[in-house]
């Protein structure tokens, strides 16, 4: 007889893990499967954690190049990548501890590792030959790097955001390949460490899904430490016997370069082509998405999908928010519809880059007339005195001052703007950021500045300084 569980989670990610934990702790019986020995997902192992550790060691080593500039010295040494692989393999270490799988099981849950398929929509066959039932189950097998069709790119090494942790030496010059937030964070890295960068990407800007604003900002800081190519798409690579031809179309011309490595982060597939769903009659999309309605259901209702492989947005802390949401759905019963437009994202440049909501092109078109505040962090005390000025905050509004979009640039805008993510979860106005009181000086008074210009237009334009002017005339 099969064995039976009142869920089965399928993926050890972000997602798959916060299901697990939340419906093994409402008293669930509860299986995890996991293709690798070590739980966490790709966040852990090849994403967020490995990228932030090497984004820190760069900048450490950037700011002390700097550094030692003013000063009139000079740094010759060269960057031994070993020690950086070693301090980004520590940080996994410490953070797997918190997803280790021996954790899951001393919570009741029974955790199988190896690969599991559908072989109907109630039965899951685990790498081995083990089949376990599932009154509901959850699907939450992420995403890997997309390999674009550049002819030569299966013949020879390249890398991806899965590979390029393990690299051993500093590459002289690195293409990379893609001009969204994984490839201008591993870029700018590895710029900062010392090597020759060039992006390529086949838009007309980088960063495609900010604020227009955005984009030309970061496009002309990125372009003082790499060279940035845009409407361009590599079309052919090869390899002699110590580096690599790329062959780049560049606004219909082509170009030759020679590079040492390339990094492929030109977008994501879904992990769902191995799952075997045409057996569960679960449906996706073209791309390989799997379709959900806005209670994370697939079409076969006691299956569900989270995170990357739905395609929704994907980003880490959206699949927590997901797995949240399945546990309350799949297993409490009590139905809650998943929504987005209260959940920001953050690119971890240096500055950094936080969007949240609506850019202004975005609400110009689906609102008409809106207002937009936006303040220089060159006008924030704490932003001059940590010599960090550059960058802004822009907060889009409605007429009525409710809260549309935000957008910033600058070091630590991921921290210092979840005050209007906040804000806009809770539907407080504009005016609501600037009535505040932060203390003097920080770093969220950014915020505050940009708020400000909403009361200085309504006290200091149209009718209310003639009317206030009569007042004082008259009674005061």
């Amino acid at each position: 007889m099969l064995k039976q569980y009142d869920l089965i989670v399928l993926g050890g990610g972000a997602g798959g893990l916060t299901v697990a934990a939340g419906a093994a702790s409402l008293g669930a019986k509860v299986a995890l499967i996991e293709k690798e020995e070590n739980p966490g997902g790709d966040c852990l192992h090849f994403g967020c954690v490995p990228s932030k550790a090497l984004i820190k060691a760069a900048n450490e080593v950037y700011q002390m190049k700097r550094t030692a500039e003013k000063h009139g010295m000079e740094i010759k040494q060269k960057i031994n990548m070993k020690a950086i692989k070693a301090k980004v393999k520590s940080a996994i270490l410490s953070i797997q501890e918190h997803d280790d799988a021996d954790r899951f099981r001393k919570m009741g849950i029974d955790v199988y590792i190896g690969k599991g398929v559908f072989r109907n929509e109630h039965e899951i066959e685990v790498e081995g030959n083990k089949v376990i039932f599932g009154k509901r189950i959850v699907i939450s097998t992420g995403s890997r790097p997309f390999i674009p069709p550049i002819e030569g790119i299966k013949d020879i090494d390249f890398l991806t955001n899965e590979t390029i942790f393990d690299i051993e030496y500093l590459p002289n010059k690195l293409l990379v390949v893609g001009g969204g937030p994984i490839g201008l964070e591993l870029a700018q890295s590895f710029a900062r460490l010392g090597s020759e960068v060039t992006v390529v990407e086949r838009s007309a800007s980088i960063l495609n899904k900010e604020d227009e604003e955005v984009q030309a900002y970061m496009t002309e800081h990125l372009k003082s430490e790499m060279t940035i190519l845009t409407n361009a798409s590599v079309e052919k690579v090869s390899q002699n016997e110590n580096q690599k031809i790329v062959t780049i179309q560049l606004n219909d011309k082509p170009m030759n370069i020679e590079i040492d490595e390339i990094l492929i982060a030109s977008g994501r597939v879904p992990n769902s082509d191995s799952l075997q769903l045409e057996k569960a009659g679960v449906q996706k999309n073209e791309r390989g998405f799997i379709l959900v309605n806005e209670y994370l259901q697939t079409n076969i209702p006691h299956i569900y999908a989270i995170g990357d492989v739905n395609g929704q947005m994907m980003f880490t802390h959206v699949a927590g928010m997901e797995g949240k949401i399945v546990v309350q759905n799949a297993v409490v019963g009590f139905k809650q519809k998943v929504r987005y437009d209260n959940v920001s994202w953050v690119t971890f440049t240096s500055p950094e880059i936080f969007h949240l909501g609506l850019t202004e092109k975005e609400a110009k078109e689906k609102h008409g007339e809106i207002k937009v505040y936006k303040s220089s962090l060159s006008e924030v005390d704490r932003f001059i005195t940590d010599h960090h000025d550059k960058g802004f905050v822009k907060i889009i509004t409605d007429l009525k001052g409710n809260i549309l979009g935000a957008h910033a640039i600058g070091e630590g805008a991921g921290d210092f703007m979840q005050l209007v993510v906040f804000a806009k979860e809770n539907r407080h106005k504009i005016g609501a950021l600037s009535r505040m009181v932060y203390p003097y000086p920080n770093h969220a008074a950014a915020i505050q500045q940009t708020a400000d210009l909403y009361w200085r237009e309504k006290l200091f334009s149209g009718w209310v300084p003639k009317v206030m002017k009569k007042y004082i005339e008259l009674f005061r």
